[in-house]
């Protein structure tokens, strides 16, 4: 996946993550910057296995297919987004990922 293909990925990820989050969550995240930090996972299991534990602590979160349109195959998982929440909440679900 190309660099600009990755960024709208992970705006739809961060976008559609927000729409998860309660109108609480959304107004403070805002008010402190809109923290959003890319990492990267070792493949679809990964992200998966992470968007669970993301569930089970409670955090809003998406996982992102692509449409199909240009670069990949319609359905391929290409992003998630863990939070708007604390940074220690999110920490304790992504904090052994390397950055992108």
């Amino acid at each position: 996946m190309g660099e600009g293909k990755l960024a709208a990925q992970v705006a739809h990820a961060s976008l559609s993550a927000v729409q998860d989050a309660d109108d609480r969550t959304v107004s403070a995240w805002r008010g402190e910057g809109q923290t959003k930090v890319v990492l990267k996972v070792d493949g679809e299991n990964a992200l998966f296995d992470l968007a669970d534990a993301a569930k089970r602590a409670g955090l809003p979160n998406a996982v992102v297919r692509d449409a199909g349109r240009t670069q990949l195959e319609s359905g391929t998982v290409t992003a998630l987004a863990v939070g708007p929440a604390e940074d220690d909440a999110v920490d304790r679900v992504t904090g052994d990922l390397a950055l992108y």
